[in-house]
């Protein structure tokens, strides 16, 4: 788990939004493509091109779990259900632990679609404060999130939703 929240912080540090970094942390298992997942990400930073909606490290977090979990073309509506499910766990349990999965709450009304939002952002040092531990958070969720499906997968239990007390 280390290894993928180091990785994610790097390029989070580096200057790639936070929906990247999480997504780029899970390249390898997901045999996914790093140039690819970095350009499907890029528009989800700062909750949506700045918008402040959605988190970005939780757009990113949904988007591994959509690549492994969601539905292809020759899968069943189970595999949209399981991919809801777990999509519902990540921002149930981000919430638990930030109060909110919405940027704009997260950086407390900070407007980052304005030259002054985008100066009060660095003045206050936001993205160490918030971001930092919001790409943190992110990556640790989707480590128990897909380590207790694992685990559930070897005792032929499938698609059943993470609890906290599993």
């Amino acid at each position: 788990m280390k290894d993928r929240i180091e990785t994610a912080i790097a390029k989070f540090m580096e200057g790639y939004n936070c929906a990247q970094s999480v997504f780029y942390s899970f390249c390898d298992d997901l045999q996914f493509d790093k140039e690819t997942a970095l350009k499907m990400a890029t528009g989800l930073g700062a909750g949506m091109a700045r918008k402040e909606e959605v988190c970005g490290a939780v757009t990113g977090g949904i988007i591994v779990i959509g690549v492994k979990y969601g539905r292809g073309e020759k899968d069943d509506r189970k595999a949209t259900e399981l991919t809801y499910q777990k999509t519902l766990d990540l921002m149930n349990q981000f919430t638990e632990e930030h109060g909110t999965y919405i940027c704009r709450n997260l950086l407390n009304g900070c407007e980052l679609t304005t030259e002054e939002g985008q100066k009060q952002f660095k003045e206050n040092d936001l993205l160490n404060k918030v971001c930092k531990g919001c790409v943190r958070t992110v990556v640790e969720l989707l480590e128990d999130i897909i380590a207790v499906a694992k685990s559930l997968d070897r005792f032929g239990v499938q698609g059943t939703p993470l609890s906290k007390g599993l």
